[in-house]
């Protein structure tokens, strides 16, 4: 793997790089990501820029950031196996980590899910 250093980059025709020209630095994409395994040992399948999961009890989840964000005001989303809701625990985002836990829908019991995903983007 290679690491370019630079204090500024331009493009082919001599002018100045904006934000969106620059990916890994754009808005539009993901700050961090995951699919995991919720049941027994909890379990990392793949991420990006998450550096584990704390199995908080049955359900609940805490997703830790390997490099926090800016700010607590990203947007993220998630889904679940088994027919189970993804809930963000109110509060419970930090510009390190992001609680949720997963519940069926009726008798709203909280489960443990085999596949939880989940995005954050965000500054």
């Amino acid at each position: 793997m290679s690491t370019i250093k630079a204090n500024t980059l331009l493009h082919s025709d001599g002018s100045t790089t904006t934000q969106p020209s620059i990916p890994a630095l754009d808005q539009r994409m993901a700050k961090a990501w995951v699919n995991f395994n919720g049941t027994n040992t909890v379990s990392i399948r793949d991420s990006y820029n998450v550096s584990s999961i704390t199995d908080s009890g049955t359900g609940q989840y805490s997703i830790n950031f390997s490099v926090a964000l800016a700010n607590a005001n990203y947007s993220a989303s998630a889904l679940s196996s088994n027919n189970r809701w993804v809930y963000f625990e109110n509060g419970g985002h930090t510009t390190g980590l992001c609680k949720i836990f997963t519940k069926d829908a009726t008798p709203n019991n909280v489960y443990d899910a085999g596949i939880v995903m989940l995005q954050v983007f965000g500054n």
